[in-house]
């Protein structure tokens, strides 16, 4: 049976959050087969710097990190269902894919 795989990626895992219950919303009202949100492992990014311009003083730190939080939604394919998951408004810094699957 086909499915819509959706991937949801962001920094701020508000935004994810906000999505989900968007798309959980929409899966009530049409009655469609959902898995997920599956949470996928959060990806961390660091940087350490040094603080001082120079090469001279102490040799002090420091250290960002971004985390990359990412999650996984598998739903029946319907053609209502995806129309209403296409309209939802995305905010600035959350990418999404949605891609076709046979299972």
């Amino acid at each position: 049976m086909p499915k819509a795989r959706i991937k949801l990626s962001s920094i701020e895992i508000d935004k994810i959050n906000q999505v989900c219950t968007e798309i959980k919303s929409i899966v009530e009202k049409t009655g469609v087969e959902m898995r997920g949100p599956i949470p996928l492992p959060t990806k961390k990014l660091k940087i350490t710097t040094r603080k001082g311009p120079c090469g001279n003083g102490k040799a002090t730190w420091d250290r960002f990190e971004m985390r990359v939080h990412k999650r996984l939604i598998d739903l029946g394919i319907d053609e209502r269902a995806l129309r209403m998951v296409m309209r939802i408004p995305i905010p600035d810094g959350l990418n999404i894919e949605i891609e076709m699957i046979e299972e």
